[in-house]
């Protein structure tokens, strides 16, 4: 996992940082706890994250703040159950699992509206109908990216007629698609920017062949998003620290409107923490579908695409909707 850590008083030298943080009104103010660990997937809501990080506008909520980036939904749920990990942004379905299952966690907003595209050679694929047949390339199988692919195709009547190729990581799917191993691959932005600009390098032209988001809009009537990720907090953060939680949802709301106004400047700053080069994460941005609401605010939209996860197998999410109290902010 790659690891940055700020303390506060190598922030408080930046003005601007400090400024960020003083702007905020009192009544999302909190008293500095010692730590603030964030940890954060290969994807783009992590790009806020990085931002928020570095720019200093987490410096008045703690003496330390640090981000980790965690590789894969394992390395994530080993740290949650063993105390490692308090604060993460977690895909939704897996929050909700969790929480039913008794592990306390909760969700505090909601960072993107989905960030999955279809990724193959441009103009061969069109519909979801045109995958029957084909061999697609999927991360994390049996998580958030796969069971969203297998719900639609259910939908679709498609589920006996595509083939899944598990792949470990995101850039091990996009890996396969440029080495020309797999003509189809479910891509998590960055790495859907990552196969197209790479292709184009390699003289191969890759698009968004298909919009996840907007597919999932057209089966739940509720538009063209798919709320996929959101920061979560453990029970003892909770109970710990739990006046920092407000303070540090408006502090993300912030620097998610400051990451969407100026891409290249936010990927530079998330470069380092994700790995990959700041014009790809730039370029990424876009397609993101970056966002900052409060939990509370987008329940419908949460149990809607939970509801359609869970049709084949209720216990994905733990085998129910959750209730109130997996709502961290309302």
């Amino acid at each position: 996992m790659s690891r940055v850590i700020m303390n506060r008083r190598s922030v408080l030298v930046g003005a601007a940082g400090l400024a960020l943080g003083l702007a905020a009104p009192s009544v999302l103010r909190a008293r500095p706890i010692a730590r603030l660990a964030l940890y954060g997937p290969p994807a783009s809501p992590t790009v806020t994250l990085a931002y928020a990080v570095a720019s200093g506008a987490l410096a008045d909520l703690a003496q330390e703040v640090s981000l980790t980036v965690w590789r894969n939904p394992d390395e994530l749920r080993a740290g949650l159950t063993s105390g490692q990990i308090d604060l993460s942004v977690v895909p939704v379905q897996v929050a909700a699992n969790l929480y039913n299952r008794g592990m306390g966690l909760r969700l505090v907003n909601v960072m993107t509206d989905g960030l999955i595209h279809v990724v193959a050679a441009e103009g061969s694929i069109t519909a979801l109908s045109d995958l029957a047949g084909k061999r697609i390339a999927v991360h994390f199988v049996n998580d958030t990216p796969d069971l969203i692919l297998r719900a639609l195709l259910k939908q679709q009547g498609l589920s006996d007629s595509v083939e899944i190729v598990a792949t470990g990581t995101p850039a091990e799917s996009a890996q396969l698609l440029l080495a020309g191993q797999i003509e189809v691959a479910l891509l998590s932005e960055p790495f859907a920017t990552v196969a197209i600009l790479r292709g184009q390098t390699a003289g191969r032209r890759f698009a968004r062949v298909i919009d996840i988001q907007k597919e999932w809009g057209e089966q739940t009537g509720l538009g063209a998003m798919a709320p996929m990720a959101g920061l979560a907090v453990t029970k003892g953060f909770s109970k710990s620290a739990p006046d920092v939680i407000a303070p540090l949802h408006a502090r993300l709301a912030e620097a998610t409107a400051a990451v969407i106004a100026d891409p290249a400047a936010a990927a530079a700053k998330a470069a380092g923490p994700l790995e990959l080069p700041a014009p790809v994460l730039a370029a990424s941005i876009p397609h993101s579908a970056l966002v900052a609401r409060r939990a509370g605010s987008v329940r419908a939209e949460i149990e809607a695409m939970l509801s359609l996860m869970a049709e084949s197998d209720a216990g994905i999410i733990g085998g129910k909707l959750p209730d109130d109290g997996f709502y961290a902010l309302g």
